[in-house]
């Protein structure tokens, strides 16, 4: 049953949800192929009212979920009774703080990266992602300082060598580019393909910005 609540979960159907879990309430504990639970799955398919179920049903929020789900209080209470948790990697390969980052909680990432949360791990599966790349997709600019601050590299590659300004060029995200660019990354820095953030801008149509990024030069 465990591929029947996943599909449900991935569809927003809460009603097939909370019945399979009362017919078993084991399938609170269910986990997907990539070792992601219930409520991770719901939030990575972006269903909040499956995540909220969850909880009421019960789900456990452990440091990954309390991570995406912003829960501060949860991960101090974890931590406190095992620091070196901070450094744990998900089943599906990602750092708790990478997924604040990702899932726009400011203060988780804050308190994880006040745990001694390294910001510059990769994730253990092919995306490489850090917590910037993160936090630079989700395009949450108060989460991207703090990891900045905290030391996260501007250049940092992940899949595919693509770098957190690349994001910036993609999109025109002229602060993001600002934030990234005071904080050492180089917009002629290139990914495997070859391609600057410089490119990918021009490459989207935004001659403009591209044409000001090229003027620009790292902090």
């Amino acid at each position: 049953m465990e591929q029947q609540l996943f599909d449900a979960i991935k569809g927003g159907r809460i009603d097939e949800v909370k019945e399979l879990i009362a017919a078993d309430p084991s399938l609170k504990q269910a986990r997907d192929p990539n070792g992601a639970s219930a409520i991770l799955v719901a939030a990575y398919n972006m269903k909040s009212d499956v995540v909220n179920a969850l909880i009421e049903l019960g789900a456990p929020v452990d440091l990954f979920e309390a991570s995406v789900l912003g829960k501060v209080d949860r991960i101090q209470e974890i931590l406190k009774g095992n620091p070196g948790r901070v450094s744990e990697y998900a089943p599906d390969g990602f750092t708790p703080v990478a997924l604040a980052a990702f899932f726009g909680q400011p203060a988780a990432a804050r308190a994880l990266i006040a745990a001694g949360a390294d910001v510059n791990a990769a994730a253990k599966n092919p995306l490489k992602v850090q917590a910037l790349h993160a936090a630079v997709a989700g395009r949450n600019l108060e989460i991207v300082k703090a990891i900045l601050e905290a030391g996260g590299n501007p250049n940092a590659q992940q899949q595919a060598g693509f770098r957190p300004l690349h994001e910036a060029g993609s999109n025109a995200n002229r602060a993001l580019a600002e934030l990234l660019i005071a904080h050492g990354a180089d917009p002629t820095l290139t990914g495997d393909d070859g391609k600057s953030a410089i490119d990918l801008a021009r490459e989207k149509g935004h001659a403009e910005f591209a044409d000001w990024l090229a003027t620009q030069r790292p902090a």
